[in-house]
């Protein structure tokens, strides 16, 4: 492979890792509060469509990444209401924001753009180079010429680091996630605090579904998702709960991505659907050599119930 088609593909695998980091970041503050978050295909999907959407409708490609939040962000109010208020099993809440977003997505889909099911053309996210850095060897293309979305996910990245390791509110949520009962006789209150995680999980997994639509394929399309949300809880995980180690987890993956890519172009003898496998075969087997090594949250996917220990 020569340097030049070598750069190429590694500035694809930011391209592909974007929407999972920026997904997974959503995940992190969900997990933080113990709120097992299964629904991030749902929150994406839905993000994609209205991502899209918006950008079609305004015009901006800003727009457009507005509407997405604000498209996961429904579906998060979704997974707010039956895992915190009514204490449905979170697994089975996440599923259902999983299947109401997809089948939601497609209904609206057709209502708006017709028998198509998708615009022709809508406004999408270009590449920014950064002078300078851009242009270094390997690296430059890959982190320093992407669209504006990436450069928001280093941003986040960083905040949230912040957050959650050097301020009282990102105290207040580790210690909710590991023991709630103990820190709501503190005066935290915690379900307060879980609607907090998980609006902030809608609009960061909104915005990663609008990478894909208007950030990639300048477009929307059925179920284009394609099971990211759960790669990214896979991300989540590998990354043990941590801003930085998500950023690697997810560039791991966006990696397994790029390669199944390439070979496809290369005219390998394999059939391309076990190459699309790639990434989630690699998310099994990373799992299961890291998982045992990394401790959730104490009180993963347990509901609160003021007064019980």
């Amino acid at each position: 492979m020569s340097l030049e088609a070598l750069e190429v593909m590694l500035k694809s695998v930011m391209g592909y890792a974007t929407p999972l980091i920026l997904a997974a970041l959503g995940g992190m503050y969900t997990a933080k509060v113990a709120v097992l978050n299964f629904s991030l295909e749902g929150i994406m999907i839905m993000g994609a469509c209205m991502g899209c959407y918006g950008s079609w409708l305004t015009g901006s490609a800003w727009g457009g990444a507005l509407f997405g939040m604000l498209g996961g962000l429904s579906m998060a109010l979704v997974l707010g209401f039956a895992s915190i208020e009514t204490k449905v099993n979170q697994v089975v809440a996440g599923t259902g924001v999983n299947v109401l977003g997809l089948g939601l997505s497609i209904f609206l889909s057709s209502m708006i753009y017709g028998a198509a099911g998708q615009p022709t053309k809508v406004a999408a996210f270009s590449p920014v180079a950064i002078p300078g850095l851009s242009r270094l060897p390997l690296i430059g293309q890959m982190l320093f010429y992407q669209h504006p979305l990436t450069y928001i996910m280093y941003g986040v990245i960083v905040v949230s680091w912040f957050v959650i390791y050097k301020t009282p509110f990102g105290l207040n949520m580790r210690a909710v996630g590991d023991h709630p009962a103990a820190a709501d006789s503190l005066g935290i209150h915690v379900n307060h605090l879980r609607w907090k995680a998980v609006v902030i999980s809608g609009l960061l997994g909104g915005l990663a579904g609008a990478a894909l639509s208007i950030g990639s394929l300048s477009t929307f399309q059925e179920n284009m998702t394609a099971g990211r949300g759960y790669l990214a809880w896979g991300v989540v995980t590998v990354g043990k709960w941590n801003p930085f180690g998500i950023l690697l987890a997810g560039l791991l993956f966006g990696c397994g991505e790029a390669v199944q890519m390439r070979l496809q172009m290369d005219g390998f003898h394999i059939p391309y659907q076990f190459l699309c496998m790639l990434p989630y075969i690699l998310t099994m087997l990373v799992v299961n050599g890291v998982i045992g090594k990394s401790e959730p949250p104490f009180a993963m996917g347990k509901p609160f119930i003021k007064g019980e220990k």
